[in-house]
């Protein structure tokens, strides 16, 4: 038990802003700490689901309300799974040989290529989250804890770009066969809840998880020779907003 509550607070300090006590990252500590990586999305999409509902209708008109509900995943997080997707949006943009653009995600600078996707990628969620519905709103609220399932099942189950760096350091400390064990149960429990709360919406959201999280296996393959942890924080933020993205247009038809 203990070993475990060690794992869980090593997720919670590495992955959100939320204050855990001091763990030893050991070896021991680490093995099963990806599986506690979906409960942050439960955090988010708790906190996005109450703070919809404690704002009176009303009040959900404002474009001060969207902003907070967009900022709410970046608070939580600390903005770390953001890092990922401008970094790998300036390696894509460069065009350049697989060593060169592995070389760019290590980069700390943000090129151009970065400002104008992170810019374009607020505008539409910004735009996604205005039309947030109360039908629309447990779907997309799941689909947080679906989008970190697939990721963490892909860092025990996806060919590595590098040995060195935080999915290696994650992938190589885990226990994989369980951890594998666990994403896919928390990816079928979830998709699971998610149609239950609506059929429509929650097949579709969970069809664009499924879709995007096949683009990232073919797009890190062919272009990094494998994954990294910025293209994994690339994928979680895509994911993201695409399970919102799909929601929100069915509910344009529906």
């Amino acid at each position: 038990m203990k070993r475990l509550l060690s794992s869980f607070f090593i997720a919670f300090s590495m992955y959100s802003k939320i204050p855990m006590p001091k763990t030893d990252w050991s070896k021991e500590n680490m093995k099963y700490s990806m599986c506690f990586f979906p409960l942050i999305g439960a955090v988010i999409g708790g906190v996005l689901a109450a703070f919809f509902c404690v704002v009176p209708p009303g009040g959900r008109e404002h474009a001060l309300f969207t902003a907070v509900l967009v900022l709410i995943p970046v608070l939580i997080t600390g903005g770390i799974h953001l890092d990922g997707l401008l970094d790998t949006a300036d390696a894509l943009s460069s065009y350049k040989p697989m060593e060169q653009k592995l070389e760019i995600l290590k980069d700390s600078h943000a090129g151009a290529f970065a400002i104008i996707v992170g810019i374009c990628y607020f505008v539409l969620t910004f735009g996604v989250y205005s039309e947030i519905t109360i039908r629309t709103l447990p779907v997309i609220a799941l689909g947080f804890i679906l989008s970190r399932a697939f990721s963490g099942l892909a860092i025990v189950s996806f060919r590595l770009a590098k040995n060195t760096g935080l999915a290696a350091t994650f992938s190589d400390m885990a226990v994989k066969k369980t951890v594998r064990i666990v994403m896919i149960i928390y990816i079928l429990l979830t998709a699971a809840a998610m149609i239950m709360v609506s059929p429509a919406y929650g097949a579709t959201g969970s069809a664009a998880a499924l879709l995007v999280f096949a683009y990232y296996r073919h797009m890190s393959y062919r272009k990094f020779g494998g994954i990294t942890g910025d293209l994994a924080g690339f994928f979680l933020q895509i994911c993201e907003l695409a399970v919102a993205l799909a929601v929100t247009c069915v509910s344009f038809i529906l």
